[in-house]
């Protein structure tokens, strides 16, 4: 019985002491680019430096089933470079995956996908980057395609020394922790499209709390990344905009550092644009992006 408890016991430090050991990332401020060409005006230039931005998660391109489904996966709205990012500020490409991709395993997907980043970095002088993101609504029909998939893009990025990081969807928070170095915490979208007249579909607190449970035993270190974007579309004929309040994005944030303190640390906004900049007032930005 003395050795059963003993057993228990080092259990219990040794699952104590892996949870403490859990890695966060260090603070930073970074944003989204989601536009096909990059290019920054004196607004967006102004933006990075007040807000002590140190990383843009640039989309370079989408992968997307061909029409010929045989065909597989292609790329897709590759980004232009008419412009480059100020100095001192890290970029990170960022590829999109629809989640139909991650079906099947499609070989040599990985190896493609990298070495197409690579290209497009040497074809547009752009050196020194440290990380590739990979940005996928995986379920769990495909989280396991996904992950495999996301093990080949490692050992790819490893032959040059390159990080990789993925988006997590708050439904993603109950599943498995992807193989990748950290996790970007996508805290928007939240709702049903459909039911735009009850709660708004880009975020409300309401959809997010039921999530947080899963939050701080996640294993992956995180960031945190929230909406400053406008949401329009047509629904059943009708045309529907939505421009989240910010007191209501930043009762959100509350919520969620209170469940884990380190998302305090890295916080990302989505995304960078002029119009969204001036959606909200320099004191909200100055609120978000405080550690």
């Amino acid at each position: 019985m003395k050795q059963i408890t003993i057993g228990i016991c080092l259990l219990m430090c040794l699952i104590t002491a892996g949870c403490s050991e859990r890695r966060e990332l260090e603070e930073g401020n970074a944003v989204y680019y989601w536009r096909t060409e990059l290019r920054l005006d004196t607004t967006e230039r102004a933006f990075l430096r007040a807000h002590h931005i140190n990383k843009v998660y640039c989309r370079y391109f989408d992968v997307v089933m061909d029409t010929d489904e045989a065909k597989g996966p292609v790329p897709n709205a590759t980004i232009s470079f008419t412009d480059t990012l100020p100095q001192g500020v890290e970029l990170v490409p960022t590829v999109y995956i629809t989640e139909d991709c991650m079906h099947e395993h499609h070989t040599g997907l990985a190896e493609k996908l990298v070495k197409r980043i690579l290209q497009m970095n040497e074809t547009n002088d752009i050196s020194g980057v440290r990380e590739i993101q990979i940005d996928c609504d995986y379920t769990a029909r495909s989280r396991q395609t996904y992950y495999d998939f996301l093990n080949e893009v490692k050992v790819q990025c490893s032959t040059f020394n390159v990080q990789c990081s993925t988006t997590i969807r708050l439904h993603q928070l109950a599943m498995e922790a992807p193989p990748v170095d950290y996790g970007v915490l996508m805290i928007y979208n939240t709702g049903d499209p459909r039911k735009f007249t009850e709660r708004n579909p880009v975020l409300d607190l309401r959809d997010v709390v039921p999530y947080l449970r899963n939050l701080d035993s996640y294993p992956l270190p995180l960031a945190a990344a929230y909406p400053v974007y406008r949401w329009s579309r047509d629904i059943y004929g009708v045309h529907v905009e939505h421009s989240v309040e910010a007191d209501e994005i930043l009762r959100v944030k509350h919520a969620v550092e209170h469940e884990r303190h380190s998302l305090a640390r890295s916080i990302v906004t989505y995304h960078l644009d002029k119009e969204n900049i001036q959606r909200y007032n320099p004191e909200f930005y100055e609120t978000i992006y405080h550690h």
